[in-house]
């Protein structure tokens, strides 16, 4: 059953893919103060939340911006689709996401947050003890498109500092574990390229042998919650961003890419 419902997935999301990036632009559609969360902002559906962090000048990738604004478009458009998730929309069609500070009480009203890019992330003294407070007071946070075993040192490095690995370890998320059955029935996480780097020798690897890996890991409370989520060396977000631009780019990458990335909204908003 849960085949078919992923052949549908692939039928559903390719005929509007173009409809997406056509109605929306592949720019920034609206200014980042536009998307600021503020406490009028939230009216009891769901919001795409983006967290803004600081940049470390020690750092590795991109920004927090990255794949901003169509990943969190078109994954609240599929997400509205594909599920009965009440995803909030404005007058003119478009989903209403949103941009968090980490140090801002409009955090507390996200039950789930996103961060691209964590290899150039820095945590002020501030930004780990609100962090921290949110995921302690049962907030989720997903981590991606990071690549390489320098990165992953400067989020872990970062990430230790909101939770200290005495007390949460970062360990290894299985393939069976009951977050990849909770709508679709996936195999874990798939090496997902960001679309230049297929286009250019149809490689997943964006770091060579130093990204050959997928690491699909997670830090658990003291509970057995899980409350972040990390896939390092791989661009899951890619795969909703850039849906539109290429048949086998959508078949290969974004049909796996909105299978994992529901499975684990539907995961953080019942858990």
């Amino acid at each position: 059953m849960k085949r078919l419902a992923i052949t549908a997935l692939a039928a559903v999301a390719l005929v509007v893919a173009g409809t997406a990036s056509a109605q929306f632009g592949r720019g920034v559609n609206s200014s980042i103060a536009a998307h600021l969360a503020t406490k009028d902002s939230y009216d009891g559906l769901f919001h795409y939340c983006r967290a803004m962090y600081r940049m470390n000048p020690y750092g590795d990738g991109g920004s927090w911006l990255t794949d901003y604004p169509l990943a969190d478009i078109d994954l609240s458009v599929r997400l509205s689709e594909l599920t009965k998730a009440p995803v909030s929309f404005d007058e003119s069609g478009e989903p209403r996401h949103l941009i968090v500070r980490l140090t801002d009480d409009e955090l507390f009203r996200c039950p789930f947050i996103f961060m691209q890019e964590v290899g150039r992330i820095f945590f002020a003294d501030e930004d780990a003890a609100s962090l921290r407070t949110y995921l302690l007071k049962g907030g989720f946070l997903w981590v991606d498109d990071f690549w390489g075993s320098y990165a992953w040192q400067v989020w872990e490095g970062q990430i230790q500092k909101v939770l200290p690995p005495s007390e949460f370890p970062i360990v290894d998320v299985p393939n069976n574990h009951p977050m990849f059955r909770t709508l679709f029935e996936v195999n874990g996480v798939p090496q997902i390229p960001g679309i230049g780097t297929w286009r250019y020798g149809r490689r997943t690897s964006e770091r060579g042998a130093d990204s050959a890996q997928v690491h699909t890991r997670g830090i658990f409370d003291q509970k057995g919650r899980l409350m972040v989520f990390i896939t390092h060396n791989t661009d899951v977000s890619d795969s909703w961003e850039r849906e539109g631009e290429d048949p086998s780019y959508f078949y290969q990458f974004s049909v796996p890419g909105y299978a994992v990335a529901t499975d684990v909204l539907l995961y953080a908003m019942t858990h």
